[in-house]
């Protein structure tokens, strides 16, 4: 086998490593802002991701109709076509209206409080919680409900000033309510018993089939409608989502989106810092392009020379292309490791060890790290292989 060992000599006469150095600082620079940048955006996405309520993989929040002094008198409710409209959109997956009651409802509890309420009901697909008890048969006297969680939190928080007895879920769970429907001359007392919390739904939830008997026997109200809507969504965030409840004037709870617009903000960022990150990379090459040509210029008697004894255009460009693997190698495993490094403090210093996060860099830095080691390595040796072959 034929040694490139006693050529390389040949290749370095009379060049200058300015250029070279010049180019290996931009690549190092380069490719530890891009992978520094792809990092913070996936900490990102993990950690806000981690914060929503999520459900199989979807977003579920509610909408409702902005109430003005125009349309004050107006019972704002959502139309069919409205629904209809909202379910074509290609970033909402489901819509389900939040059906109220429309007669009197009276709950409580023997000696801790009681006051006229409000009972909605929503479709099990768009609850956090649903147990198996949560359904009702007409002629049952038991009224199963879900309750907010903001409403026990509310209640345990008045309670001592009002000289009442706080409470745990569990205690909750076994405290016996009396629900009194009136309406259309008729009055029922049921016995309700709360099955469960939602964190998701402002609201006192029965089953459908419940709400669905009592509005027809106690309803007093001629006209129907949701005033609330639940949306299903893969990303309540989604920029086309947001302008579009803009664009309707529908209200949303501020909370839901105001992580996703702060997440777009700063995903913009780092997005911008990877684009400029890669730009880094992709000067970095080119100037140690030019290093390339400037070696094989000077170096131009010397390869023809060597091209006219017989060697191969393609054994020299793989030969001499080599020589620079082990700088490529170890430029982005160092950044890597930098990278790395960042992340752990980042990660025990800035986040206090926070669950959502990991103190080691993604497997996707990792890959992109291997990429970027492929790419400077082809581009390298697609370079030389063309300059020599111009001397062929």
């Amino acid at each position: 086998m034929v040694s490139f060992k006693p050529i390389k000599p040949l290749l370095q006469t009379g060049t200058k490593a300015s250029s070279r150095w010049l180019s290996y600082l931009g690549l190092g620079a380069g490719v530890l802002l891009l992978l520094v940048s792809v990092q913070m955006f996936i900490n990102l996405d993990q950690l806000l991701n981690k914060i929503n309520v999520r459900k199989e993989g979807f977003d579920f929040i509610s909408i409702s109709k902005k109430i003005n002094d125009e349309n004050q008198t107006i019972k704002s409710v959502f139309t069919s076509q409205e629904i209809n409209e909202l379910q074509s959109k290609p970033f909402i997956d489901g819509v389900a209206p939040l059906i109220a009651n429309e007669f009197r409802v009276h709950i409580s509890a023997q000696g801790i409080f009681g006051t006229d309420l409000f009972l909605e009901t929503l479709e099990n697909e768009f609850i956090d919680t649903v147990p198996g008890s949560f359904q009702w048969t007409q002629g049952q006297t038991i009224v199963p409900l879900i309750i907010s969680s903001d409403f026990l939190e509310a209640y345990n928080v008045f309670a001592p000033g009002n000289n009442l007895p706080q409470m745990s879920a569990a205690t909750a769970t076994r405290l016996p309510i009396i629900i009194v429907c009136s309406g259309q001359g008729k009055q029922t007392s049921f016995q309700g018993r709360i099955v469960a919390f939602s964190d998701r739904i402002n609201s006192v939830l029965v089953p459908k089939s419940f709400l669905d008997w009592a509005n027809q026997n106690f309803g007093e109200v001629s006209e129907h409608g949701a005033t609330r809507l639940f949306i299903k969504t893969k990303d309540a965030n989604n920029p086309d989502f947001l302008s579009y409840l803009d664009q309707k004037s529908y209200l949303v709870n501020k909370d839901k989106t105001r992580l996703g617009r702060t997440k777009q903000t700063l995903q913009a960022v780092f997005s911008g810092l990877g684009v400029f990150g890669l730009l880094v990379v992709v000067m970095a090459l080119m100037l140690f392009s030019f290093y390339l040509q400037l070696l094989i210029a000077r170096s131009r008697d010397s390869l023809q020379l060597l091209l006219l004894l017989g060697y191969s255009p393609d054994w020299l460009s793989k030969n001499v292309s080599r020589q620079f693997i082990p700088v490529y190698i170890f430029i982005v495993l160092a950044a890597l490791a930098l990278t790395q490094l960042l992340q752990w403090a980042f990660h025990h210093m800035v986040m206090y060890d926070r669950p959502e996060l990991s103190s080691t860099v993604n497997w996707m830095v990792a890959v992109i790290a291997g990429g970027l080691i492929i790419l400077s390595i082809i581009t390298n040796y697609r370079l030389v292989k063309k300059l020599l072959y111009k001397l062929y």
